[in-house]
This record gives structure tokens, sequence and C-alpha cells, in this order.
């Protein structure tokens, strides 16, 4: 009975730490997406500058730097172009959410066949929720990327880039002009670009909880 008690305490605080991780990491991407926009975007743009494209859509840009970027972007295109793909970068925000969701729903059902986990098991779990989190989102990603350009031709009558009526037109003009596979261009990439991230993070937090529950344990024994 002492021992049942014990096992539901620490997964009681299990899971208020790991919603109290999700609703952390909600709120830090936001604060996040809101206030490091405008530099993914003179930076997206900065980077494909001079980069020859076959669509004809797209506006070749002309910037010195920086400063010049800025100074353009507000001067053509209004101060709230610095902001364009804020709307899917808020929904991508939600990526930590659902890689912690089926990181815990595979976690327990292995607890269901075996007492404890181990290294591997942690790593490949962390890995996989994370594979599931990213490929579920990666159209979002595509669009973003596409918004913070900005230099295109499309959808003229709303030139709110970042609204939902332009992020669904594009991923239908997208999957138009690509298929549905145009969604996931580079996803191979941007896999292994987070997957090893994320199951190491996982193992480190499993270990550190572990650690904690550890360390609590010892104290009730010395308070007793």
């Amino acid at each position: 009975m002492k021992h049942w008690y014990i096992d539901v305490r620490q997964q009681s605080l299990k899971g208020y730490i790991l919603l109290s991780l999700c609703l952390l990491f909600l709120l830090e991407g936001v604060v996040n997406v809101l206030l490091t926009t405008p530099l993914w975007v003179v930076n997206t743009r900065l980077k494909l500058q001079g980069a020859k494209f076959r669509n004809e859509d797209i506006v070749p840009t002309n910037y010195k730097g920086i400063i010049d970027a800025f100074h353009q972007i507000i001067r053509d295109e209004g101060i709230l172009a610095l902001w364009n793909g804020t709307f899917p970068s808020l929904l991508l925000v939600f990526n930590p959410a659902i890689q912690f969701m089926f990181y815990e729903g595979l976690k327990r059902q292995l607890l269901k066949k075996r007492m404890k986990l181990s290294s591997l098991d942690v790593f490949i779990i962390g890995a996989i929720s994370k594979a599931i989190a990213t490929t579920v989102t990666y159209p979002m990603q595509t669009v973003q990327s596409i918004l913070r350009f900005g230099r295109h031709r499309l959808n003229p009558e709303n030139r709110t880039l970042g609204s939902l009526r332009n992020v669904l037109y594009l991923l239908h003009q997208r999957v138009k002009r690509f298929g549905i596979m145009g969604l996931y261009k580079g996803l191979e990439a941007k896999l292994l670009q987070t997957v090893l991230t994320a199951a190491l993070m996982f193992l480190v937090y499993e270990k550190l909880t572990a650690a904690t529950f550890t360390v609590m344990g010892l104290k009730n024994v010395r308070k007793r």
C-alpha cells in the first residue's frame, strides 16, 4: 500500500512537471515569435538574396545589409511586413505540446510491459515523438518560410501575409504546383536537425526527474 501511494504520488508529480513544462514552452514560444520574427524575416531575405528562382511570382531583392533590409521593408511594405509569417509561427508553438503528448503516450504503453524504462527506451521514444511532431507541423514551417521571404505576387487582394486566408492559399498553391509532397520538401534535413536534440533532451529530463525523486526519498528517510 505504501509503495502504491509513493508510485501514485510520483506519477502525479511527473504529470504536474510535464504540464508546467508544456505551458512554459507555449508561453516562451509566443513571446519568442513576437520578438524575433522581424529578425527571421530579414535573415531569410538576406540568405535568399541573389538566388535564382524559377517561380516568376517571386520579386528579387537588393539589400545592402541588415539595416538597409529593415529600412527597405518598412518603406516599401510597411512595418507589419516585418511580422510576415507570425500566424504559422504561433501555430508552430504547439510543436512541443504535440511532442510531449506523444512522448507520454508511448512511455505509458511501454511501462505497461515493463517496470522501468532504460536509457535507450527513453532515447527512442523521445526521437519518435519529435519526429511525429515535426512531420505534423512541417507544412506550417514551409508556409512560414514563404511568408518570411514575402517577395511574391501571390494573392494580391490580401496584403496581410500572416492571415489565415493567405496561409490556406499558400498551402493550396503549394499542393497544386508540387503535389502533397511539396509541403514536405526539406523534411529529411529538419528531422536530422531536431530529432537527435529532442531525444537527448528527453533522456536528460528523465535522468533529472529520477534524481530529484531519489533525493526527495532520501530526505523523507532522514526525517523519520
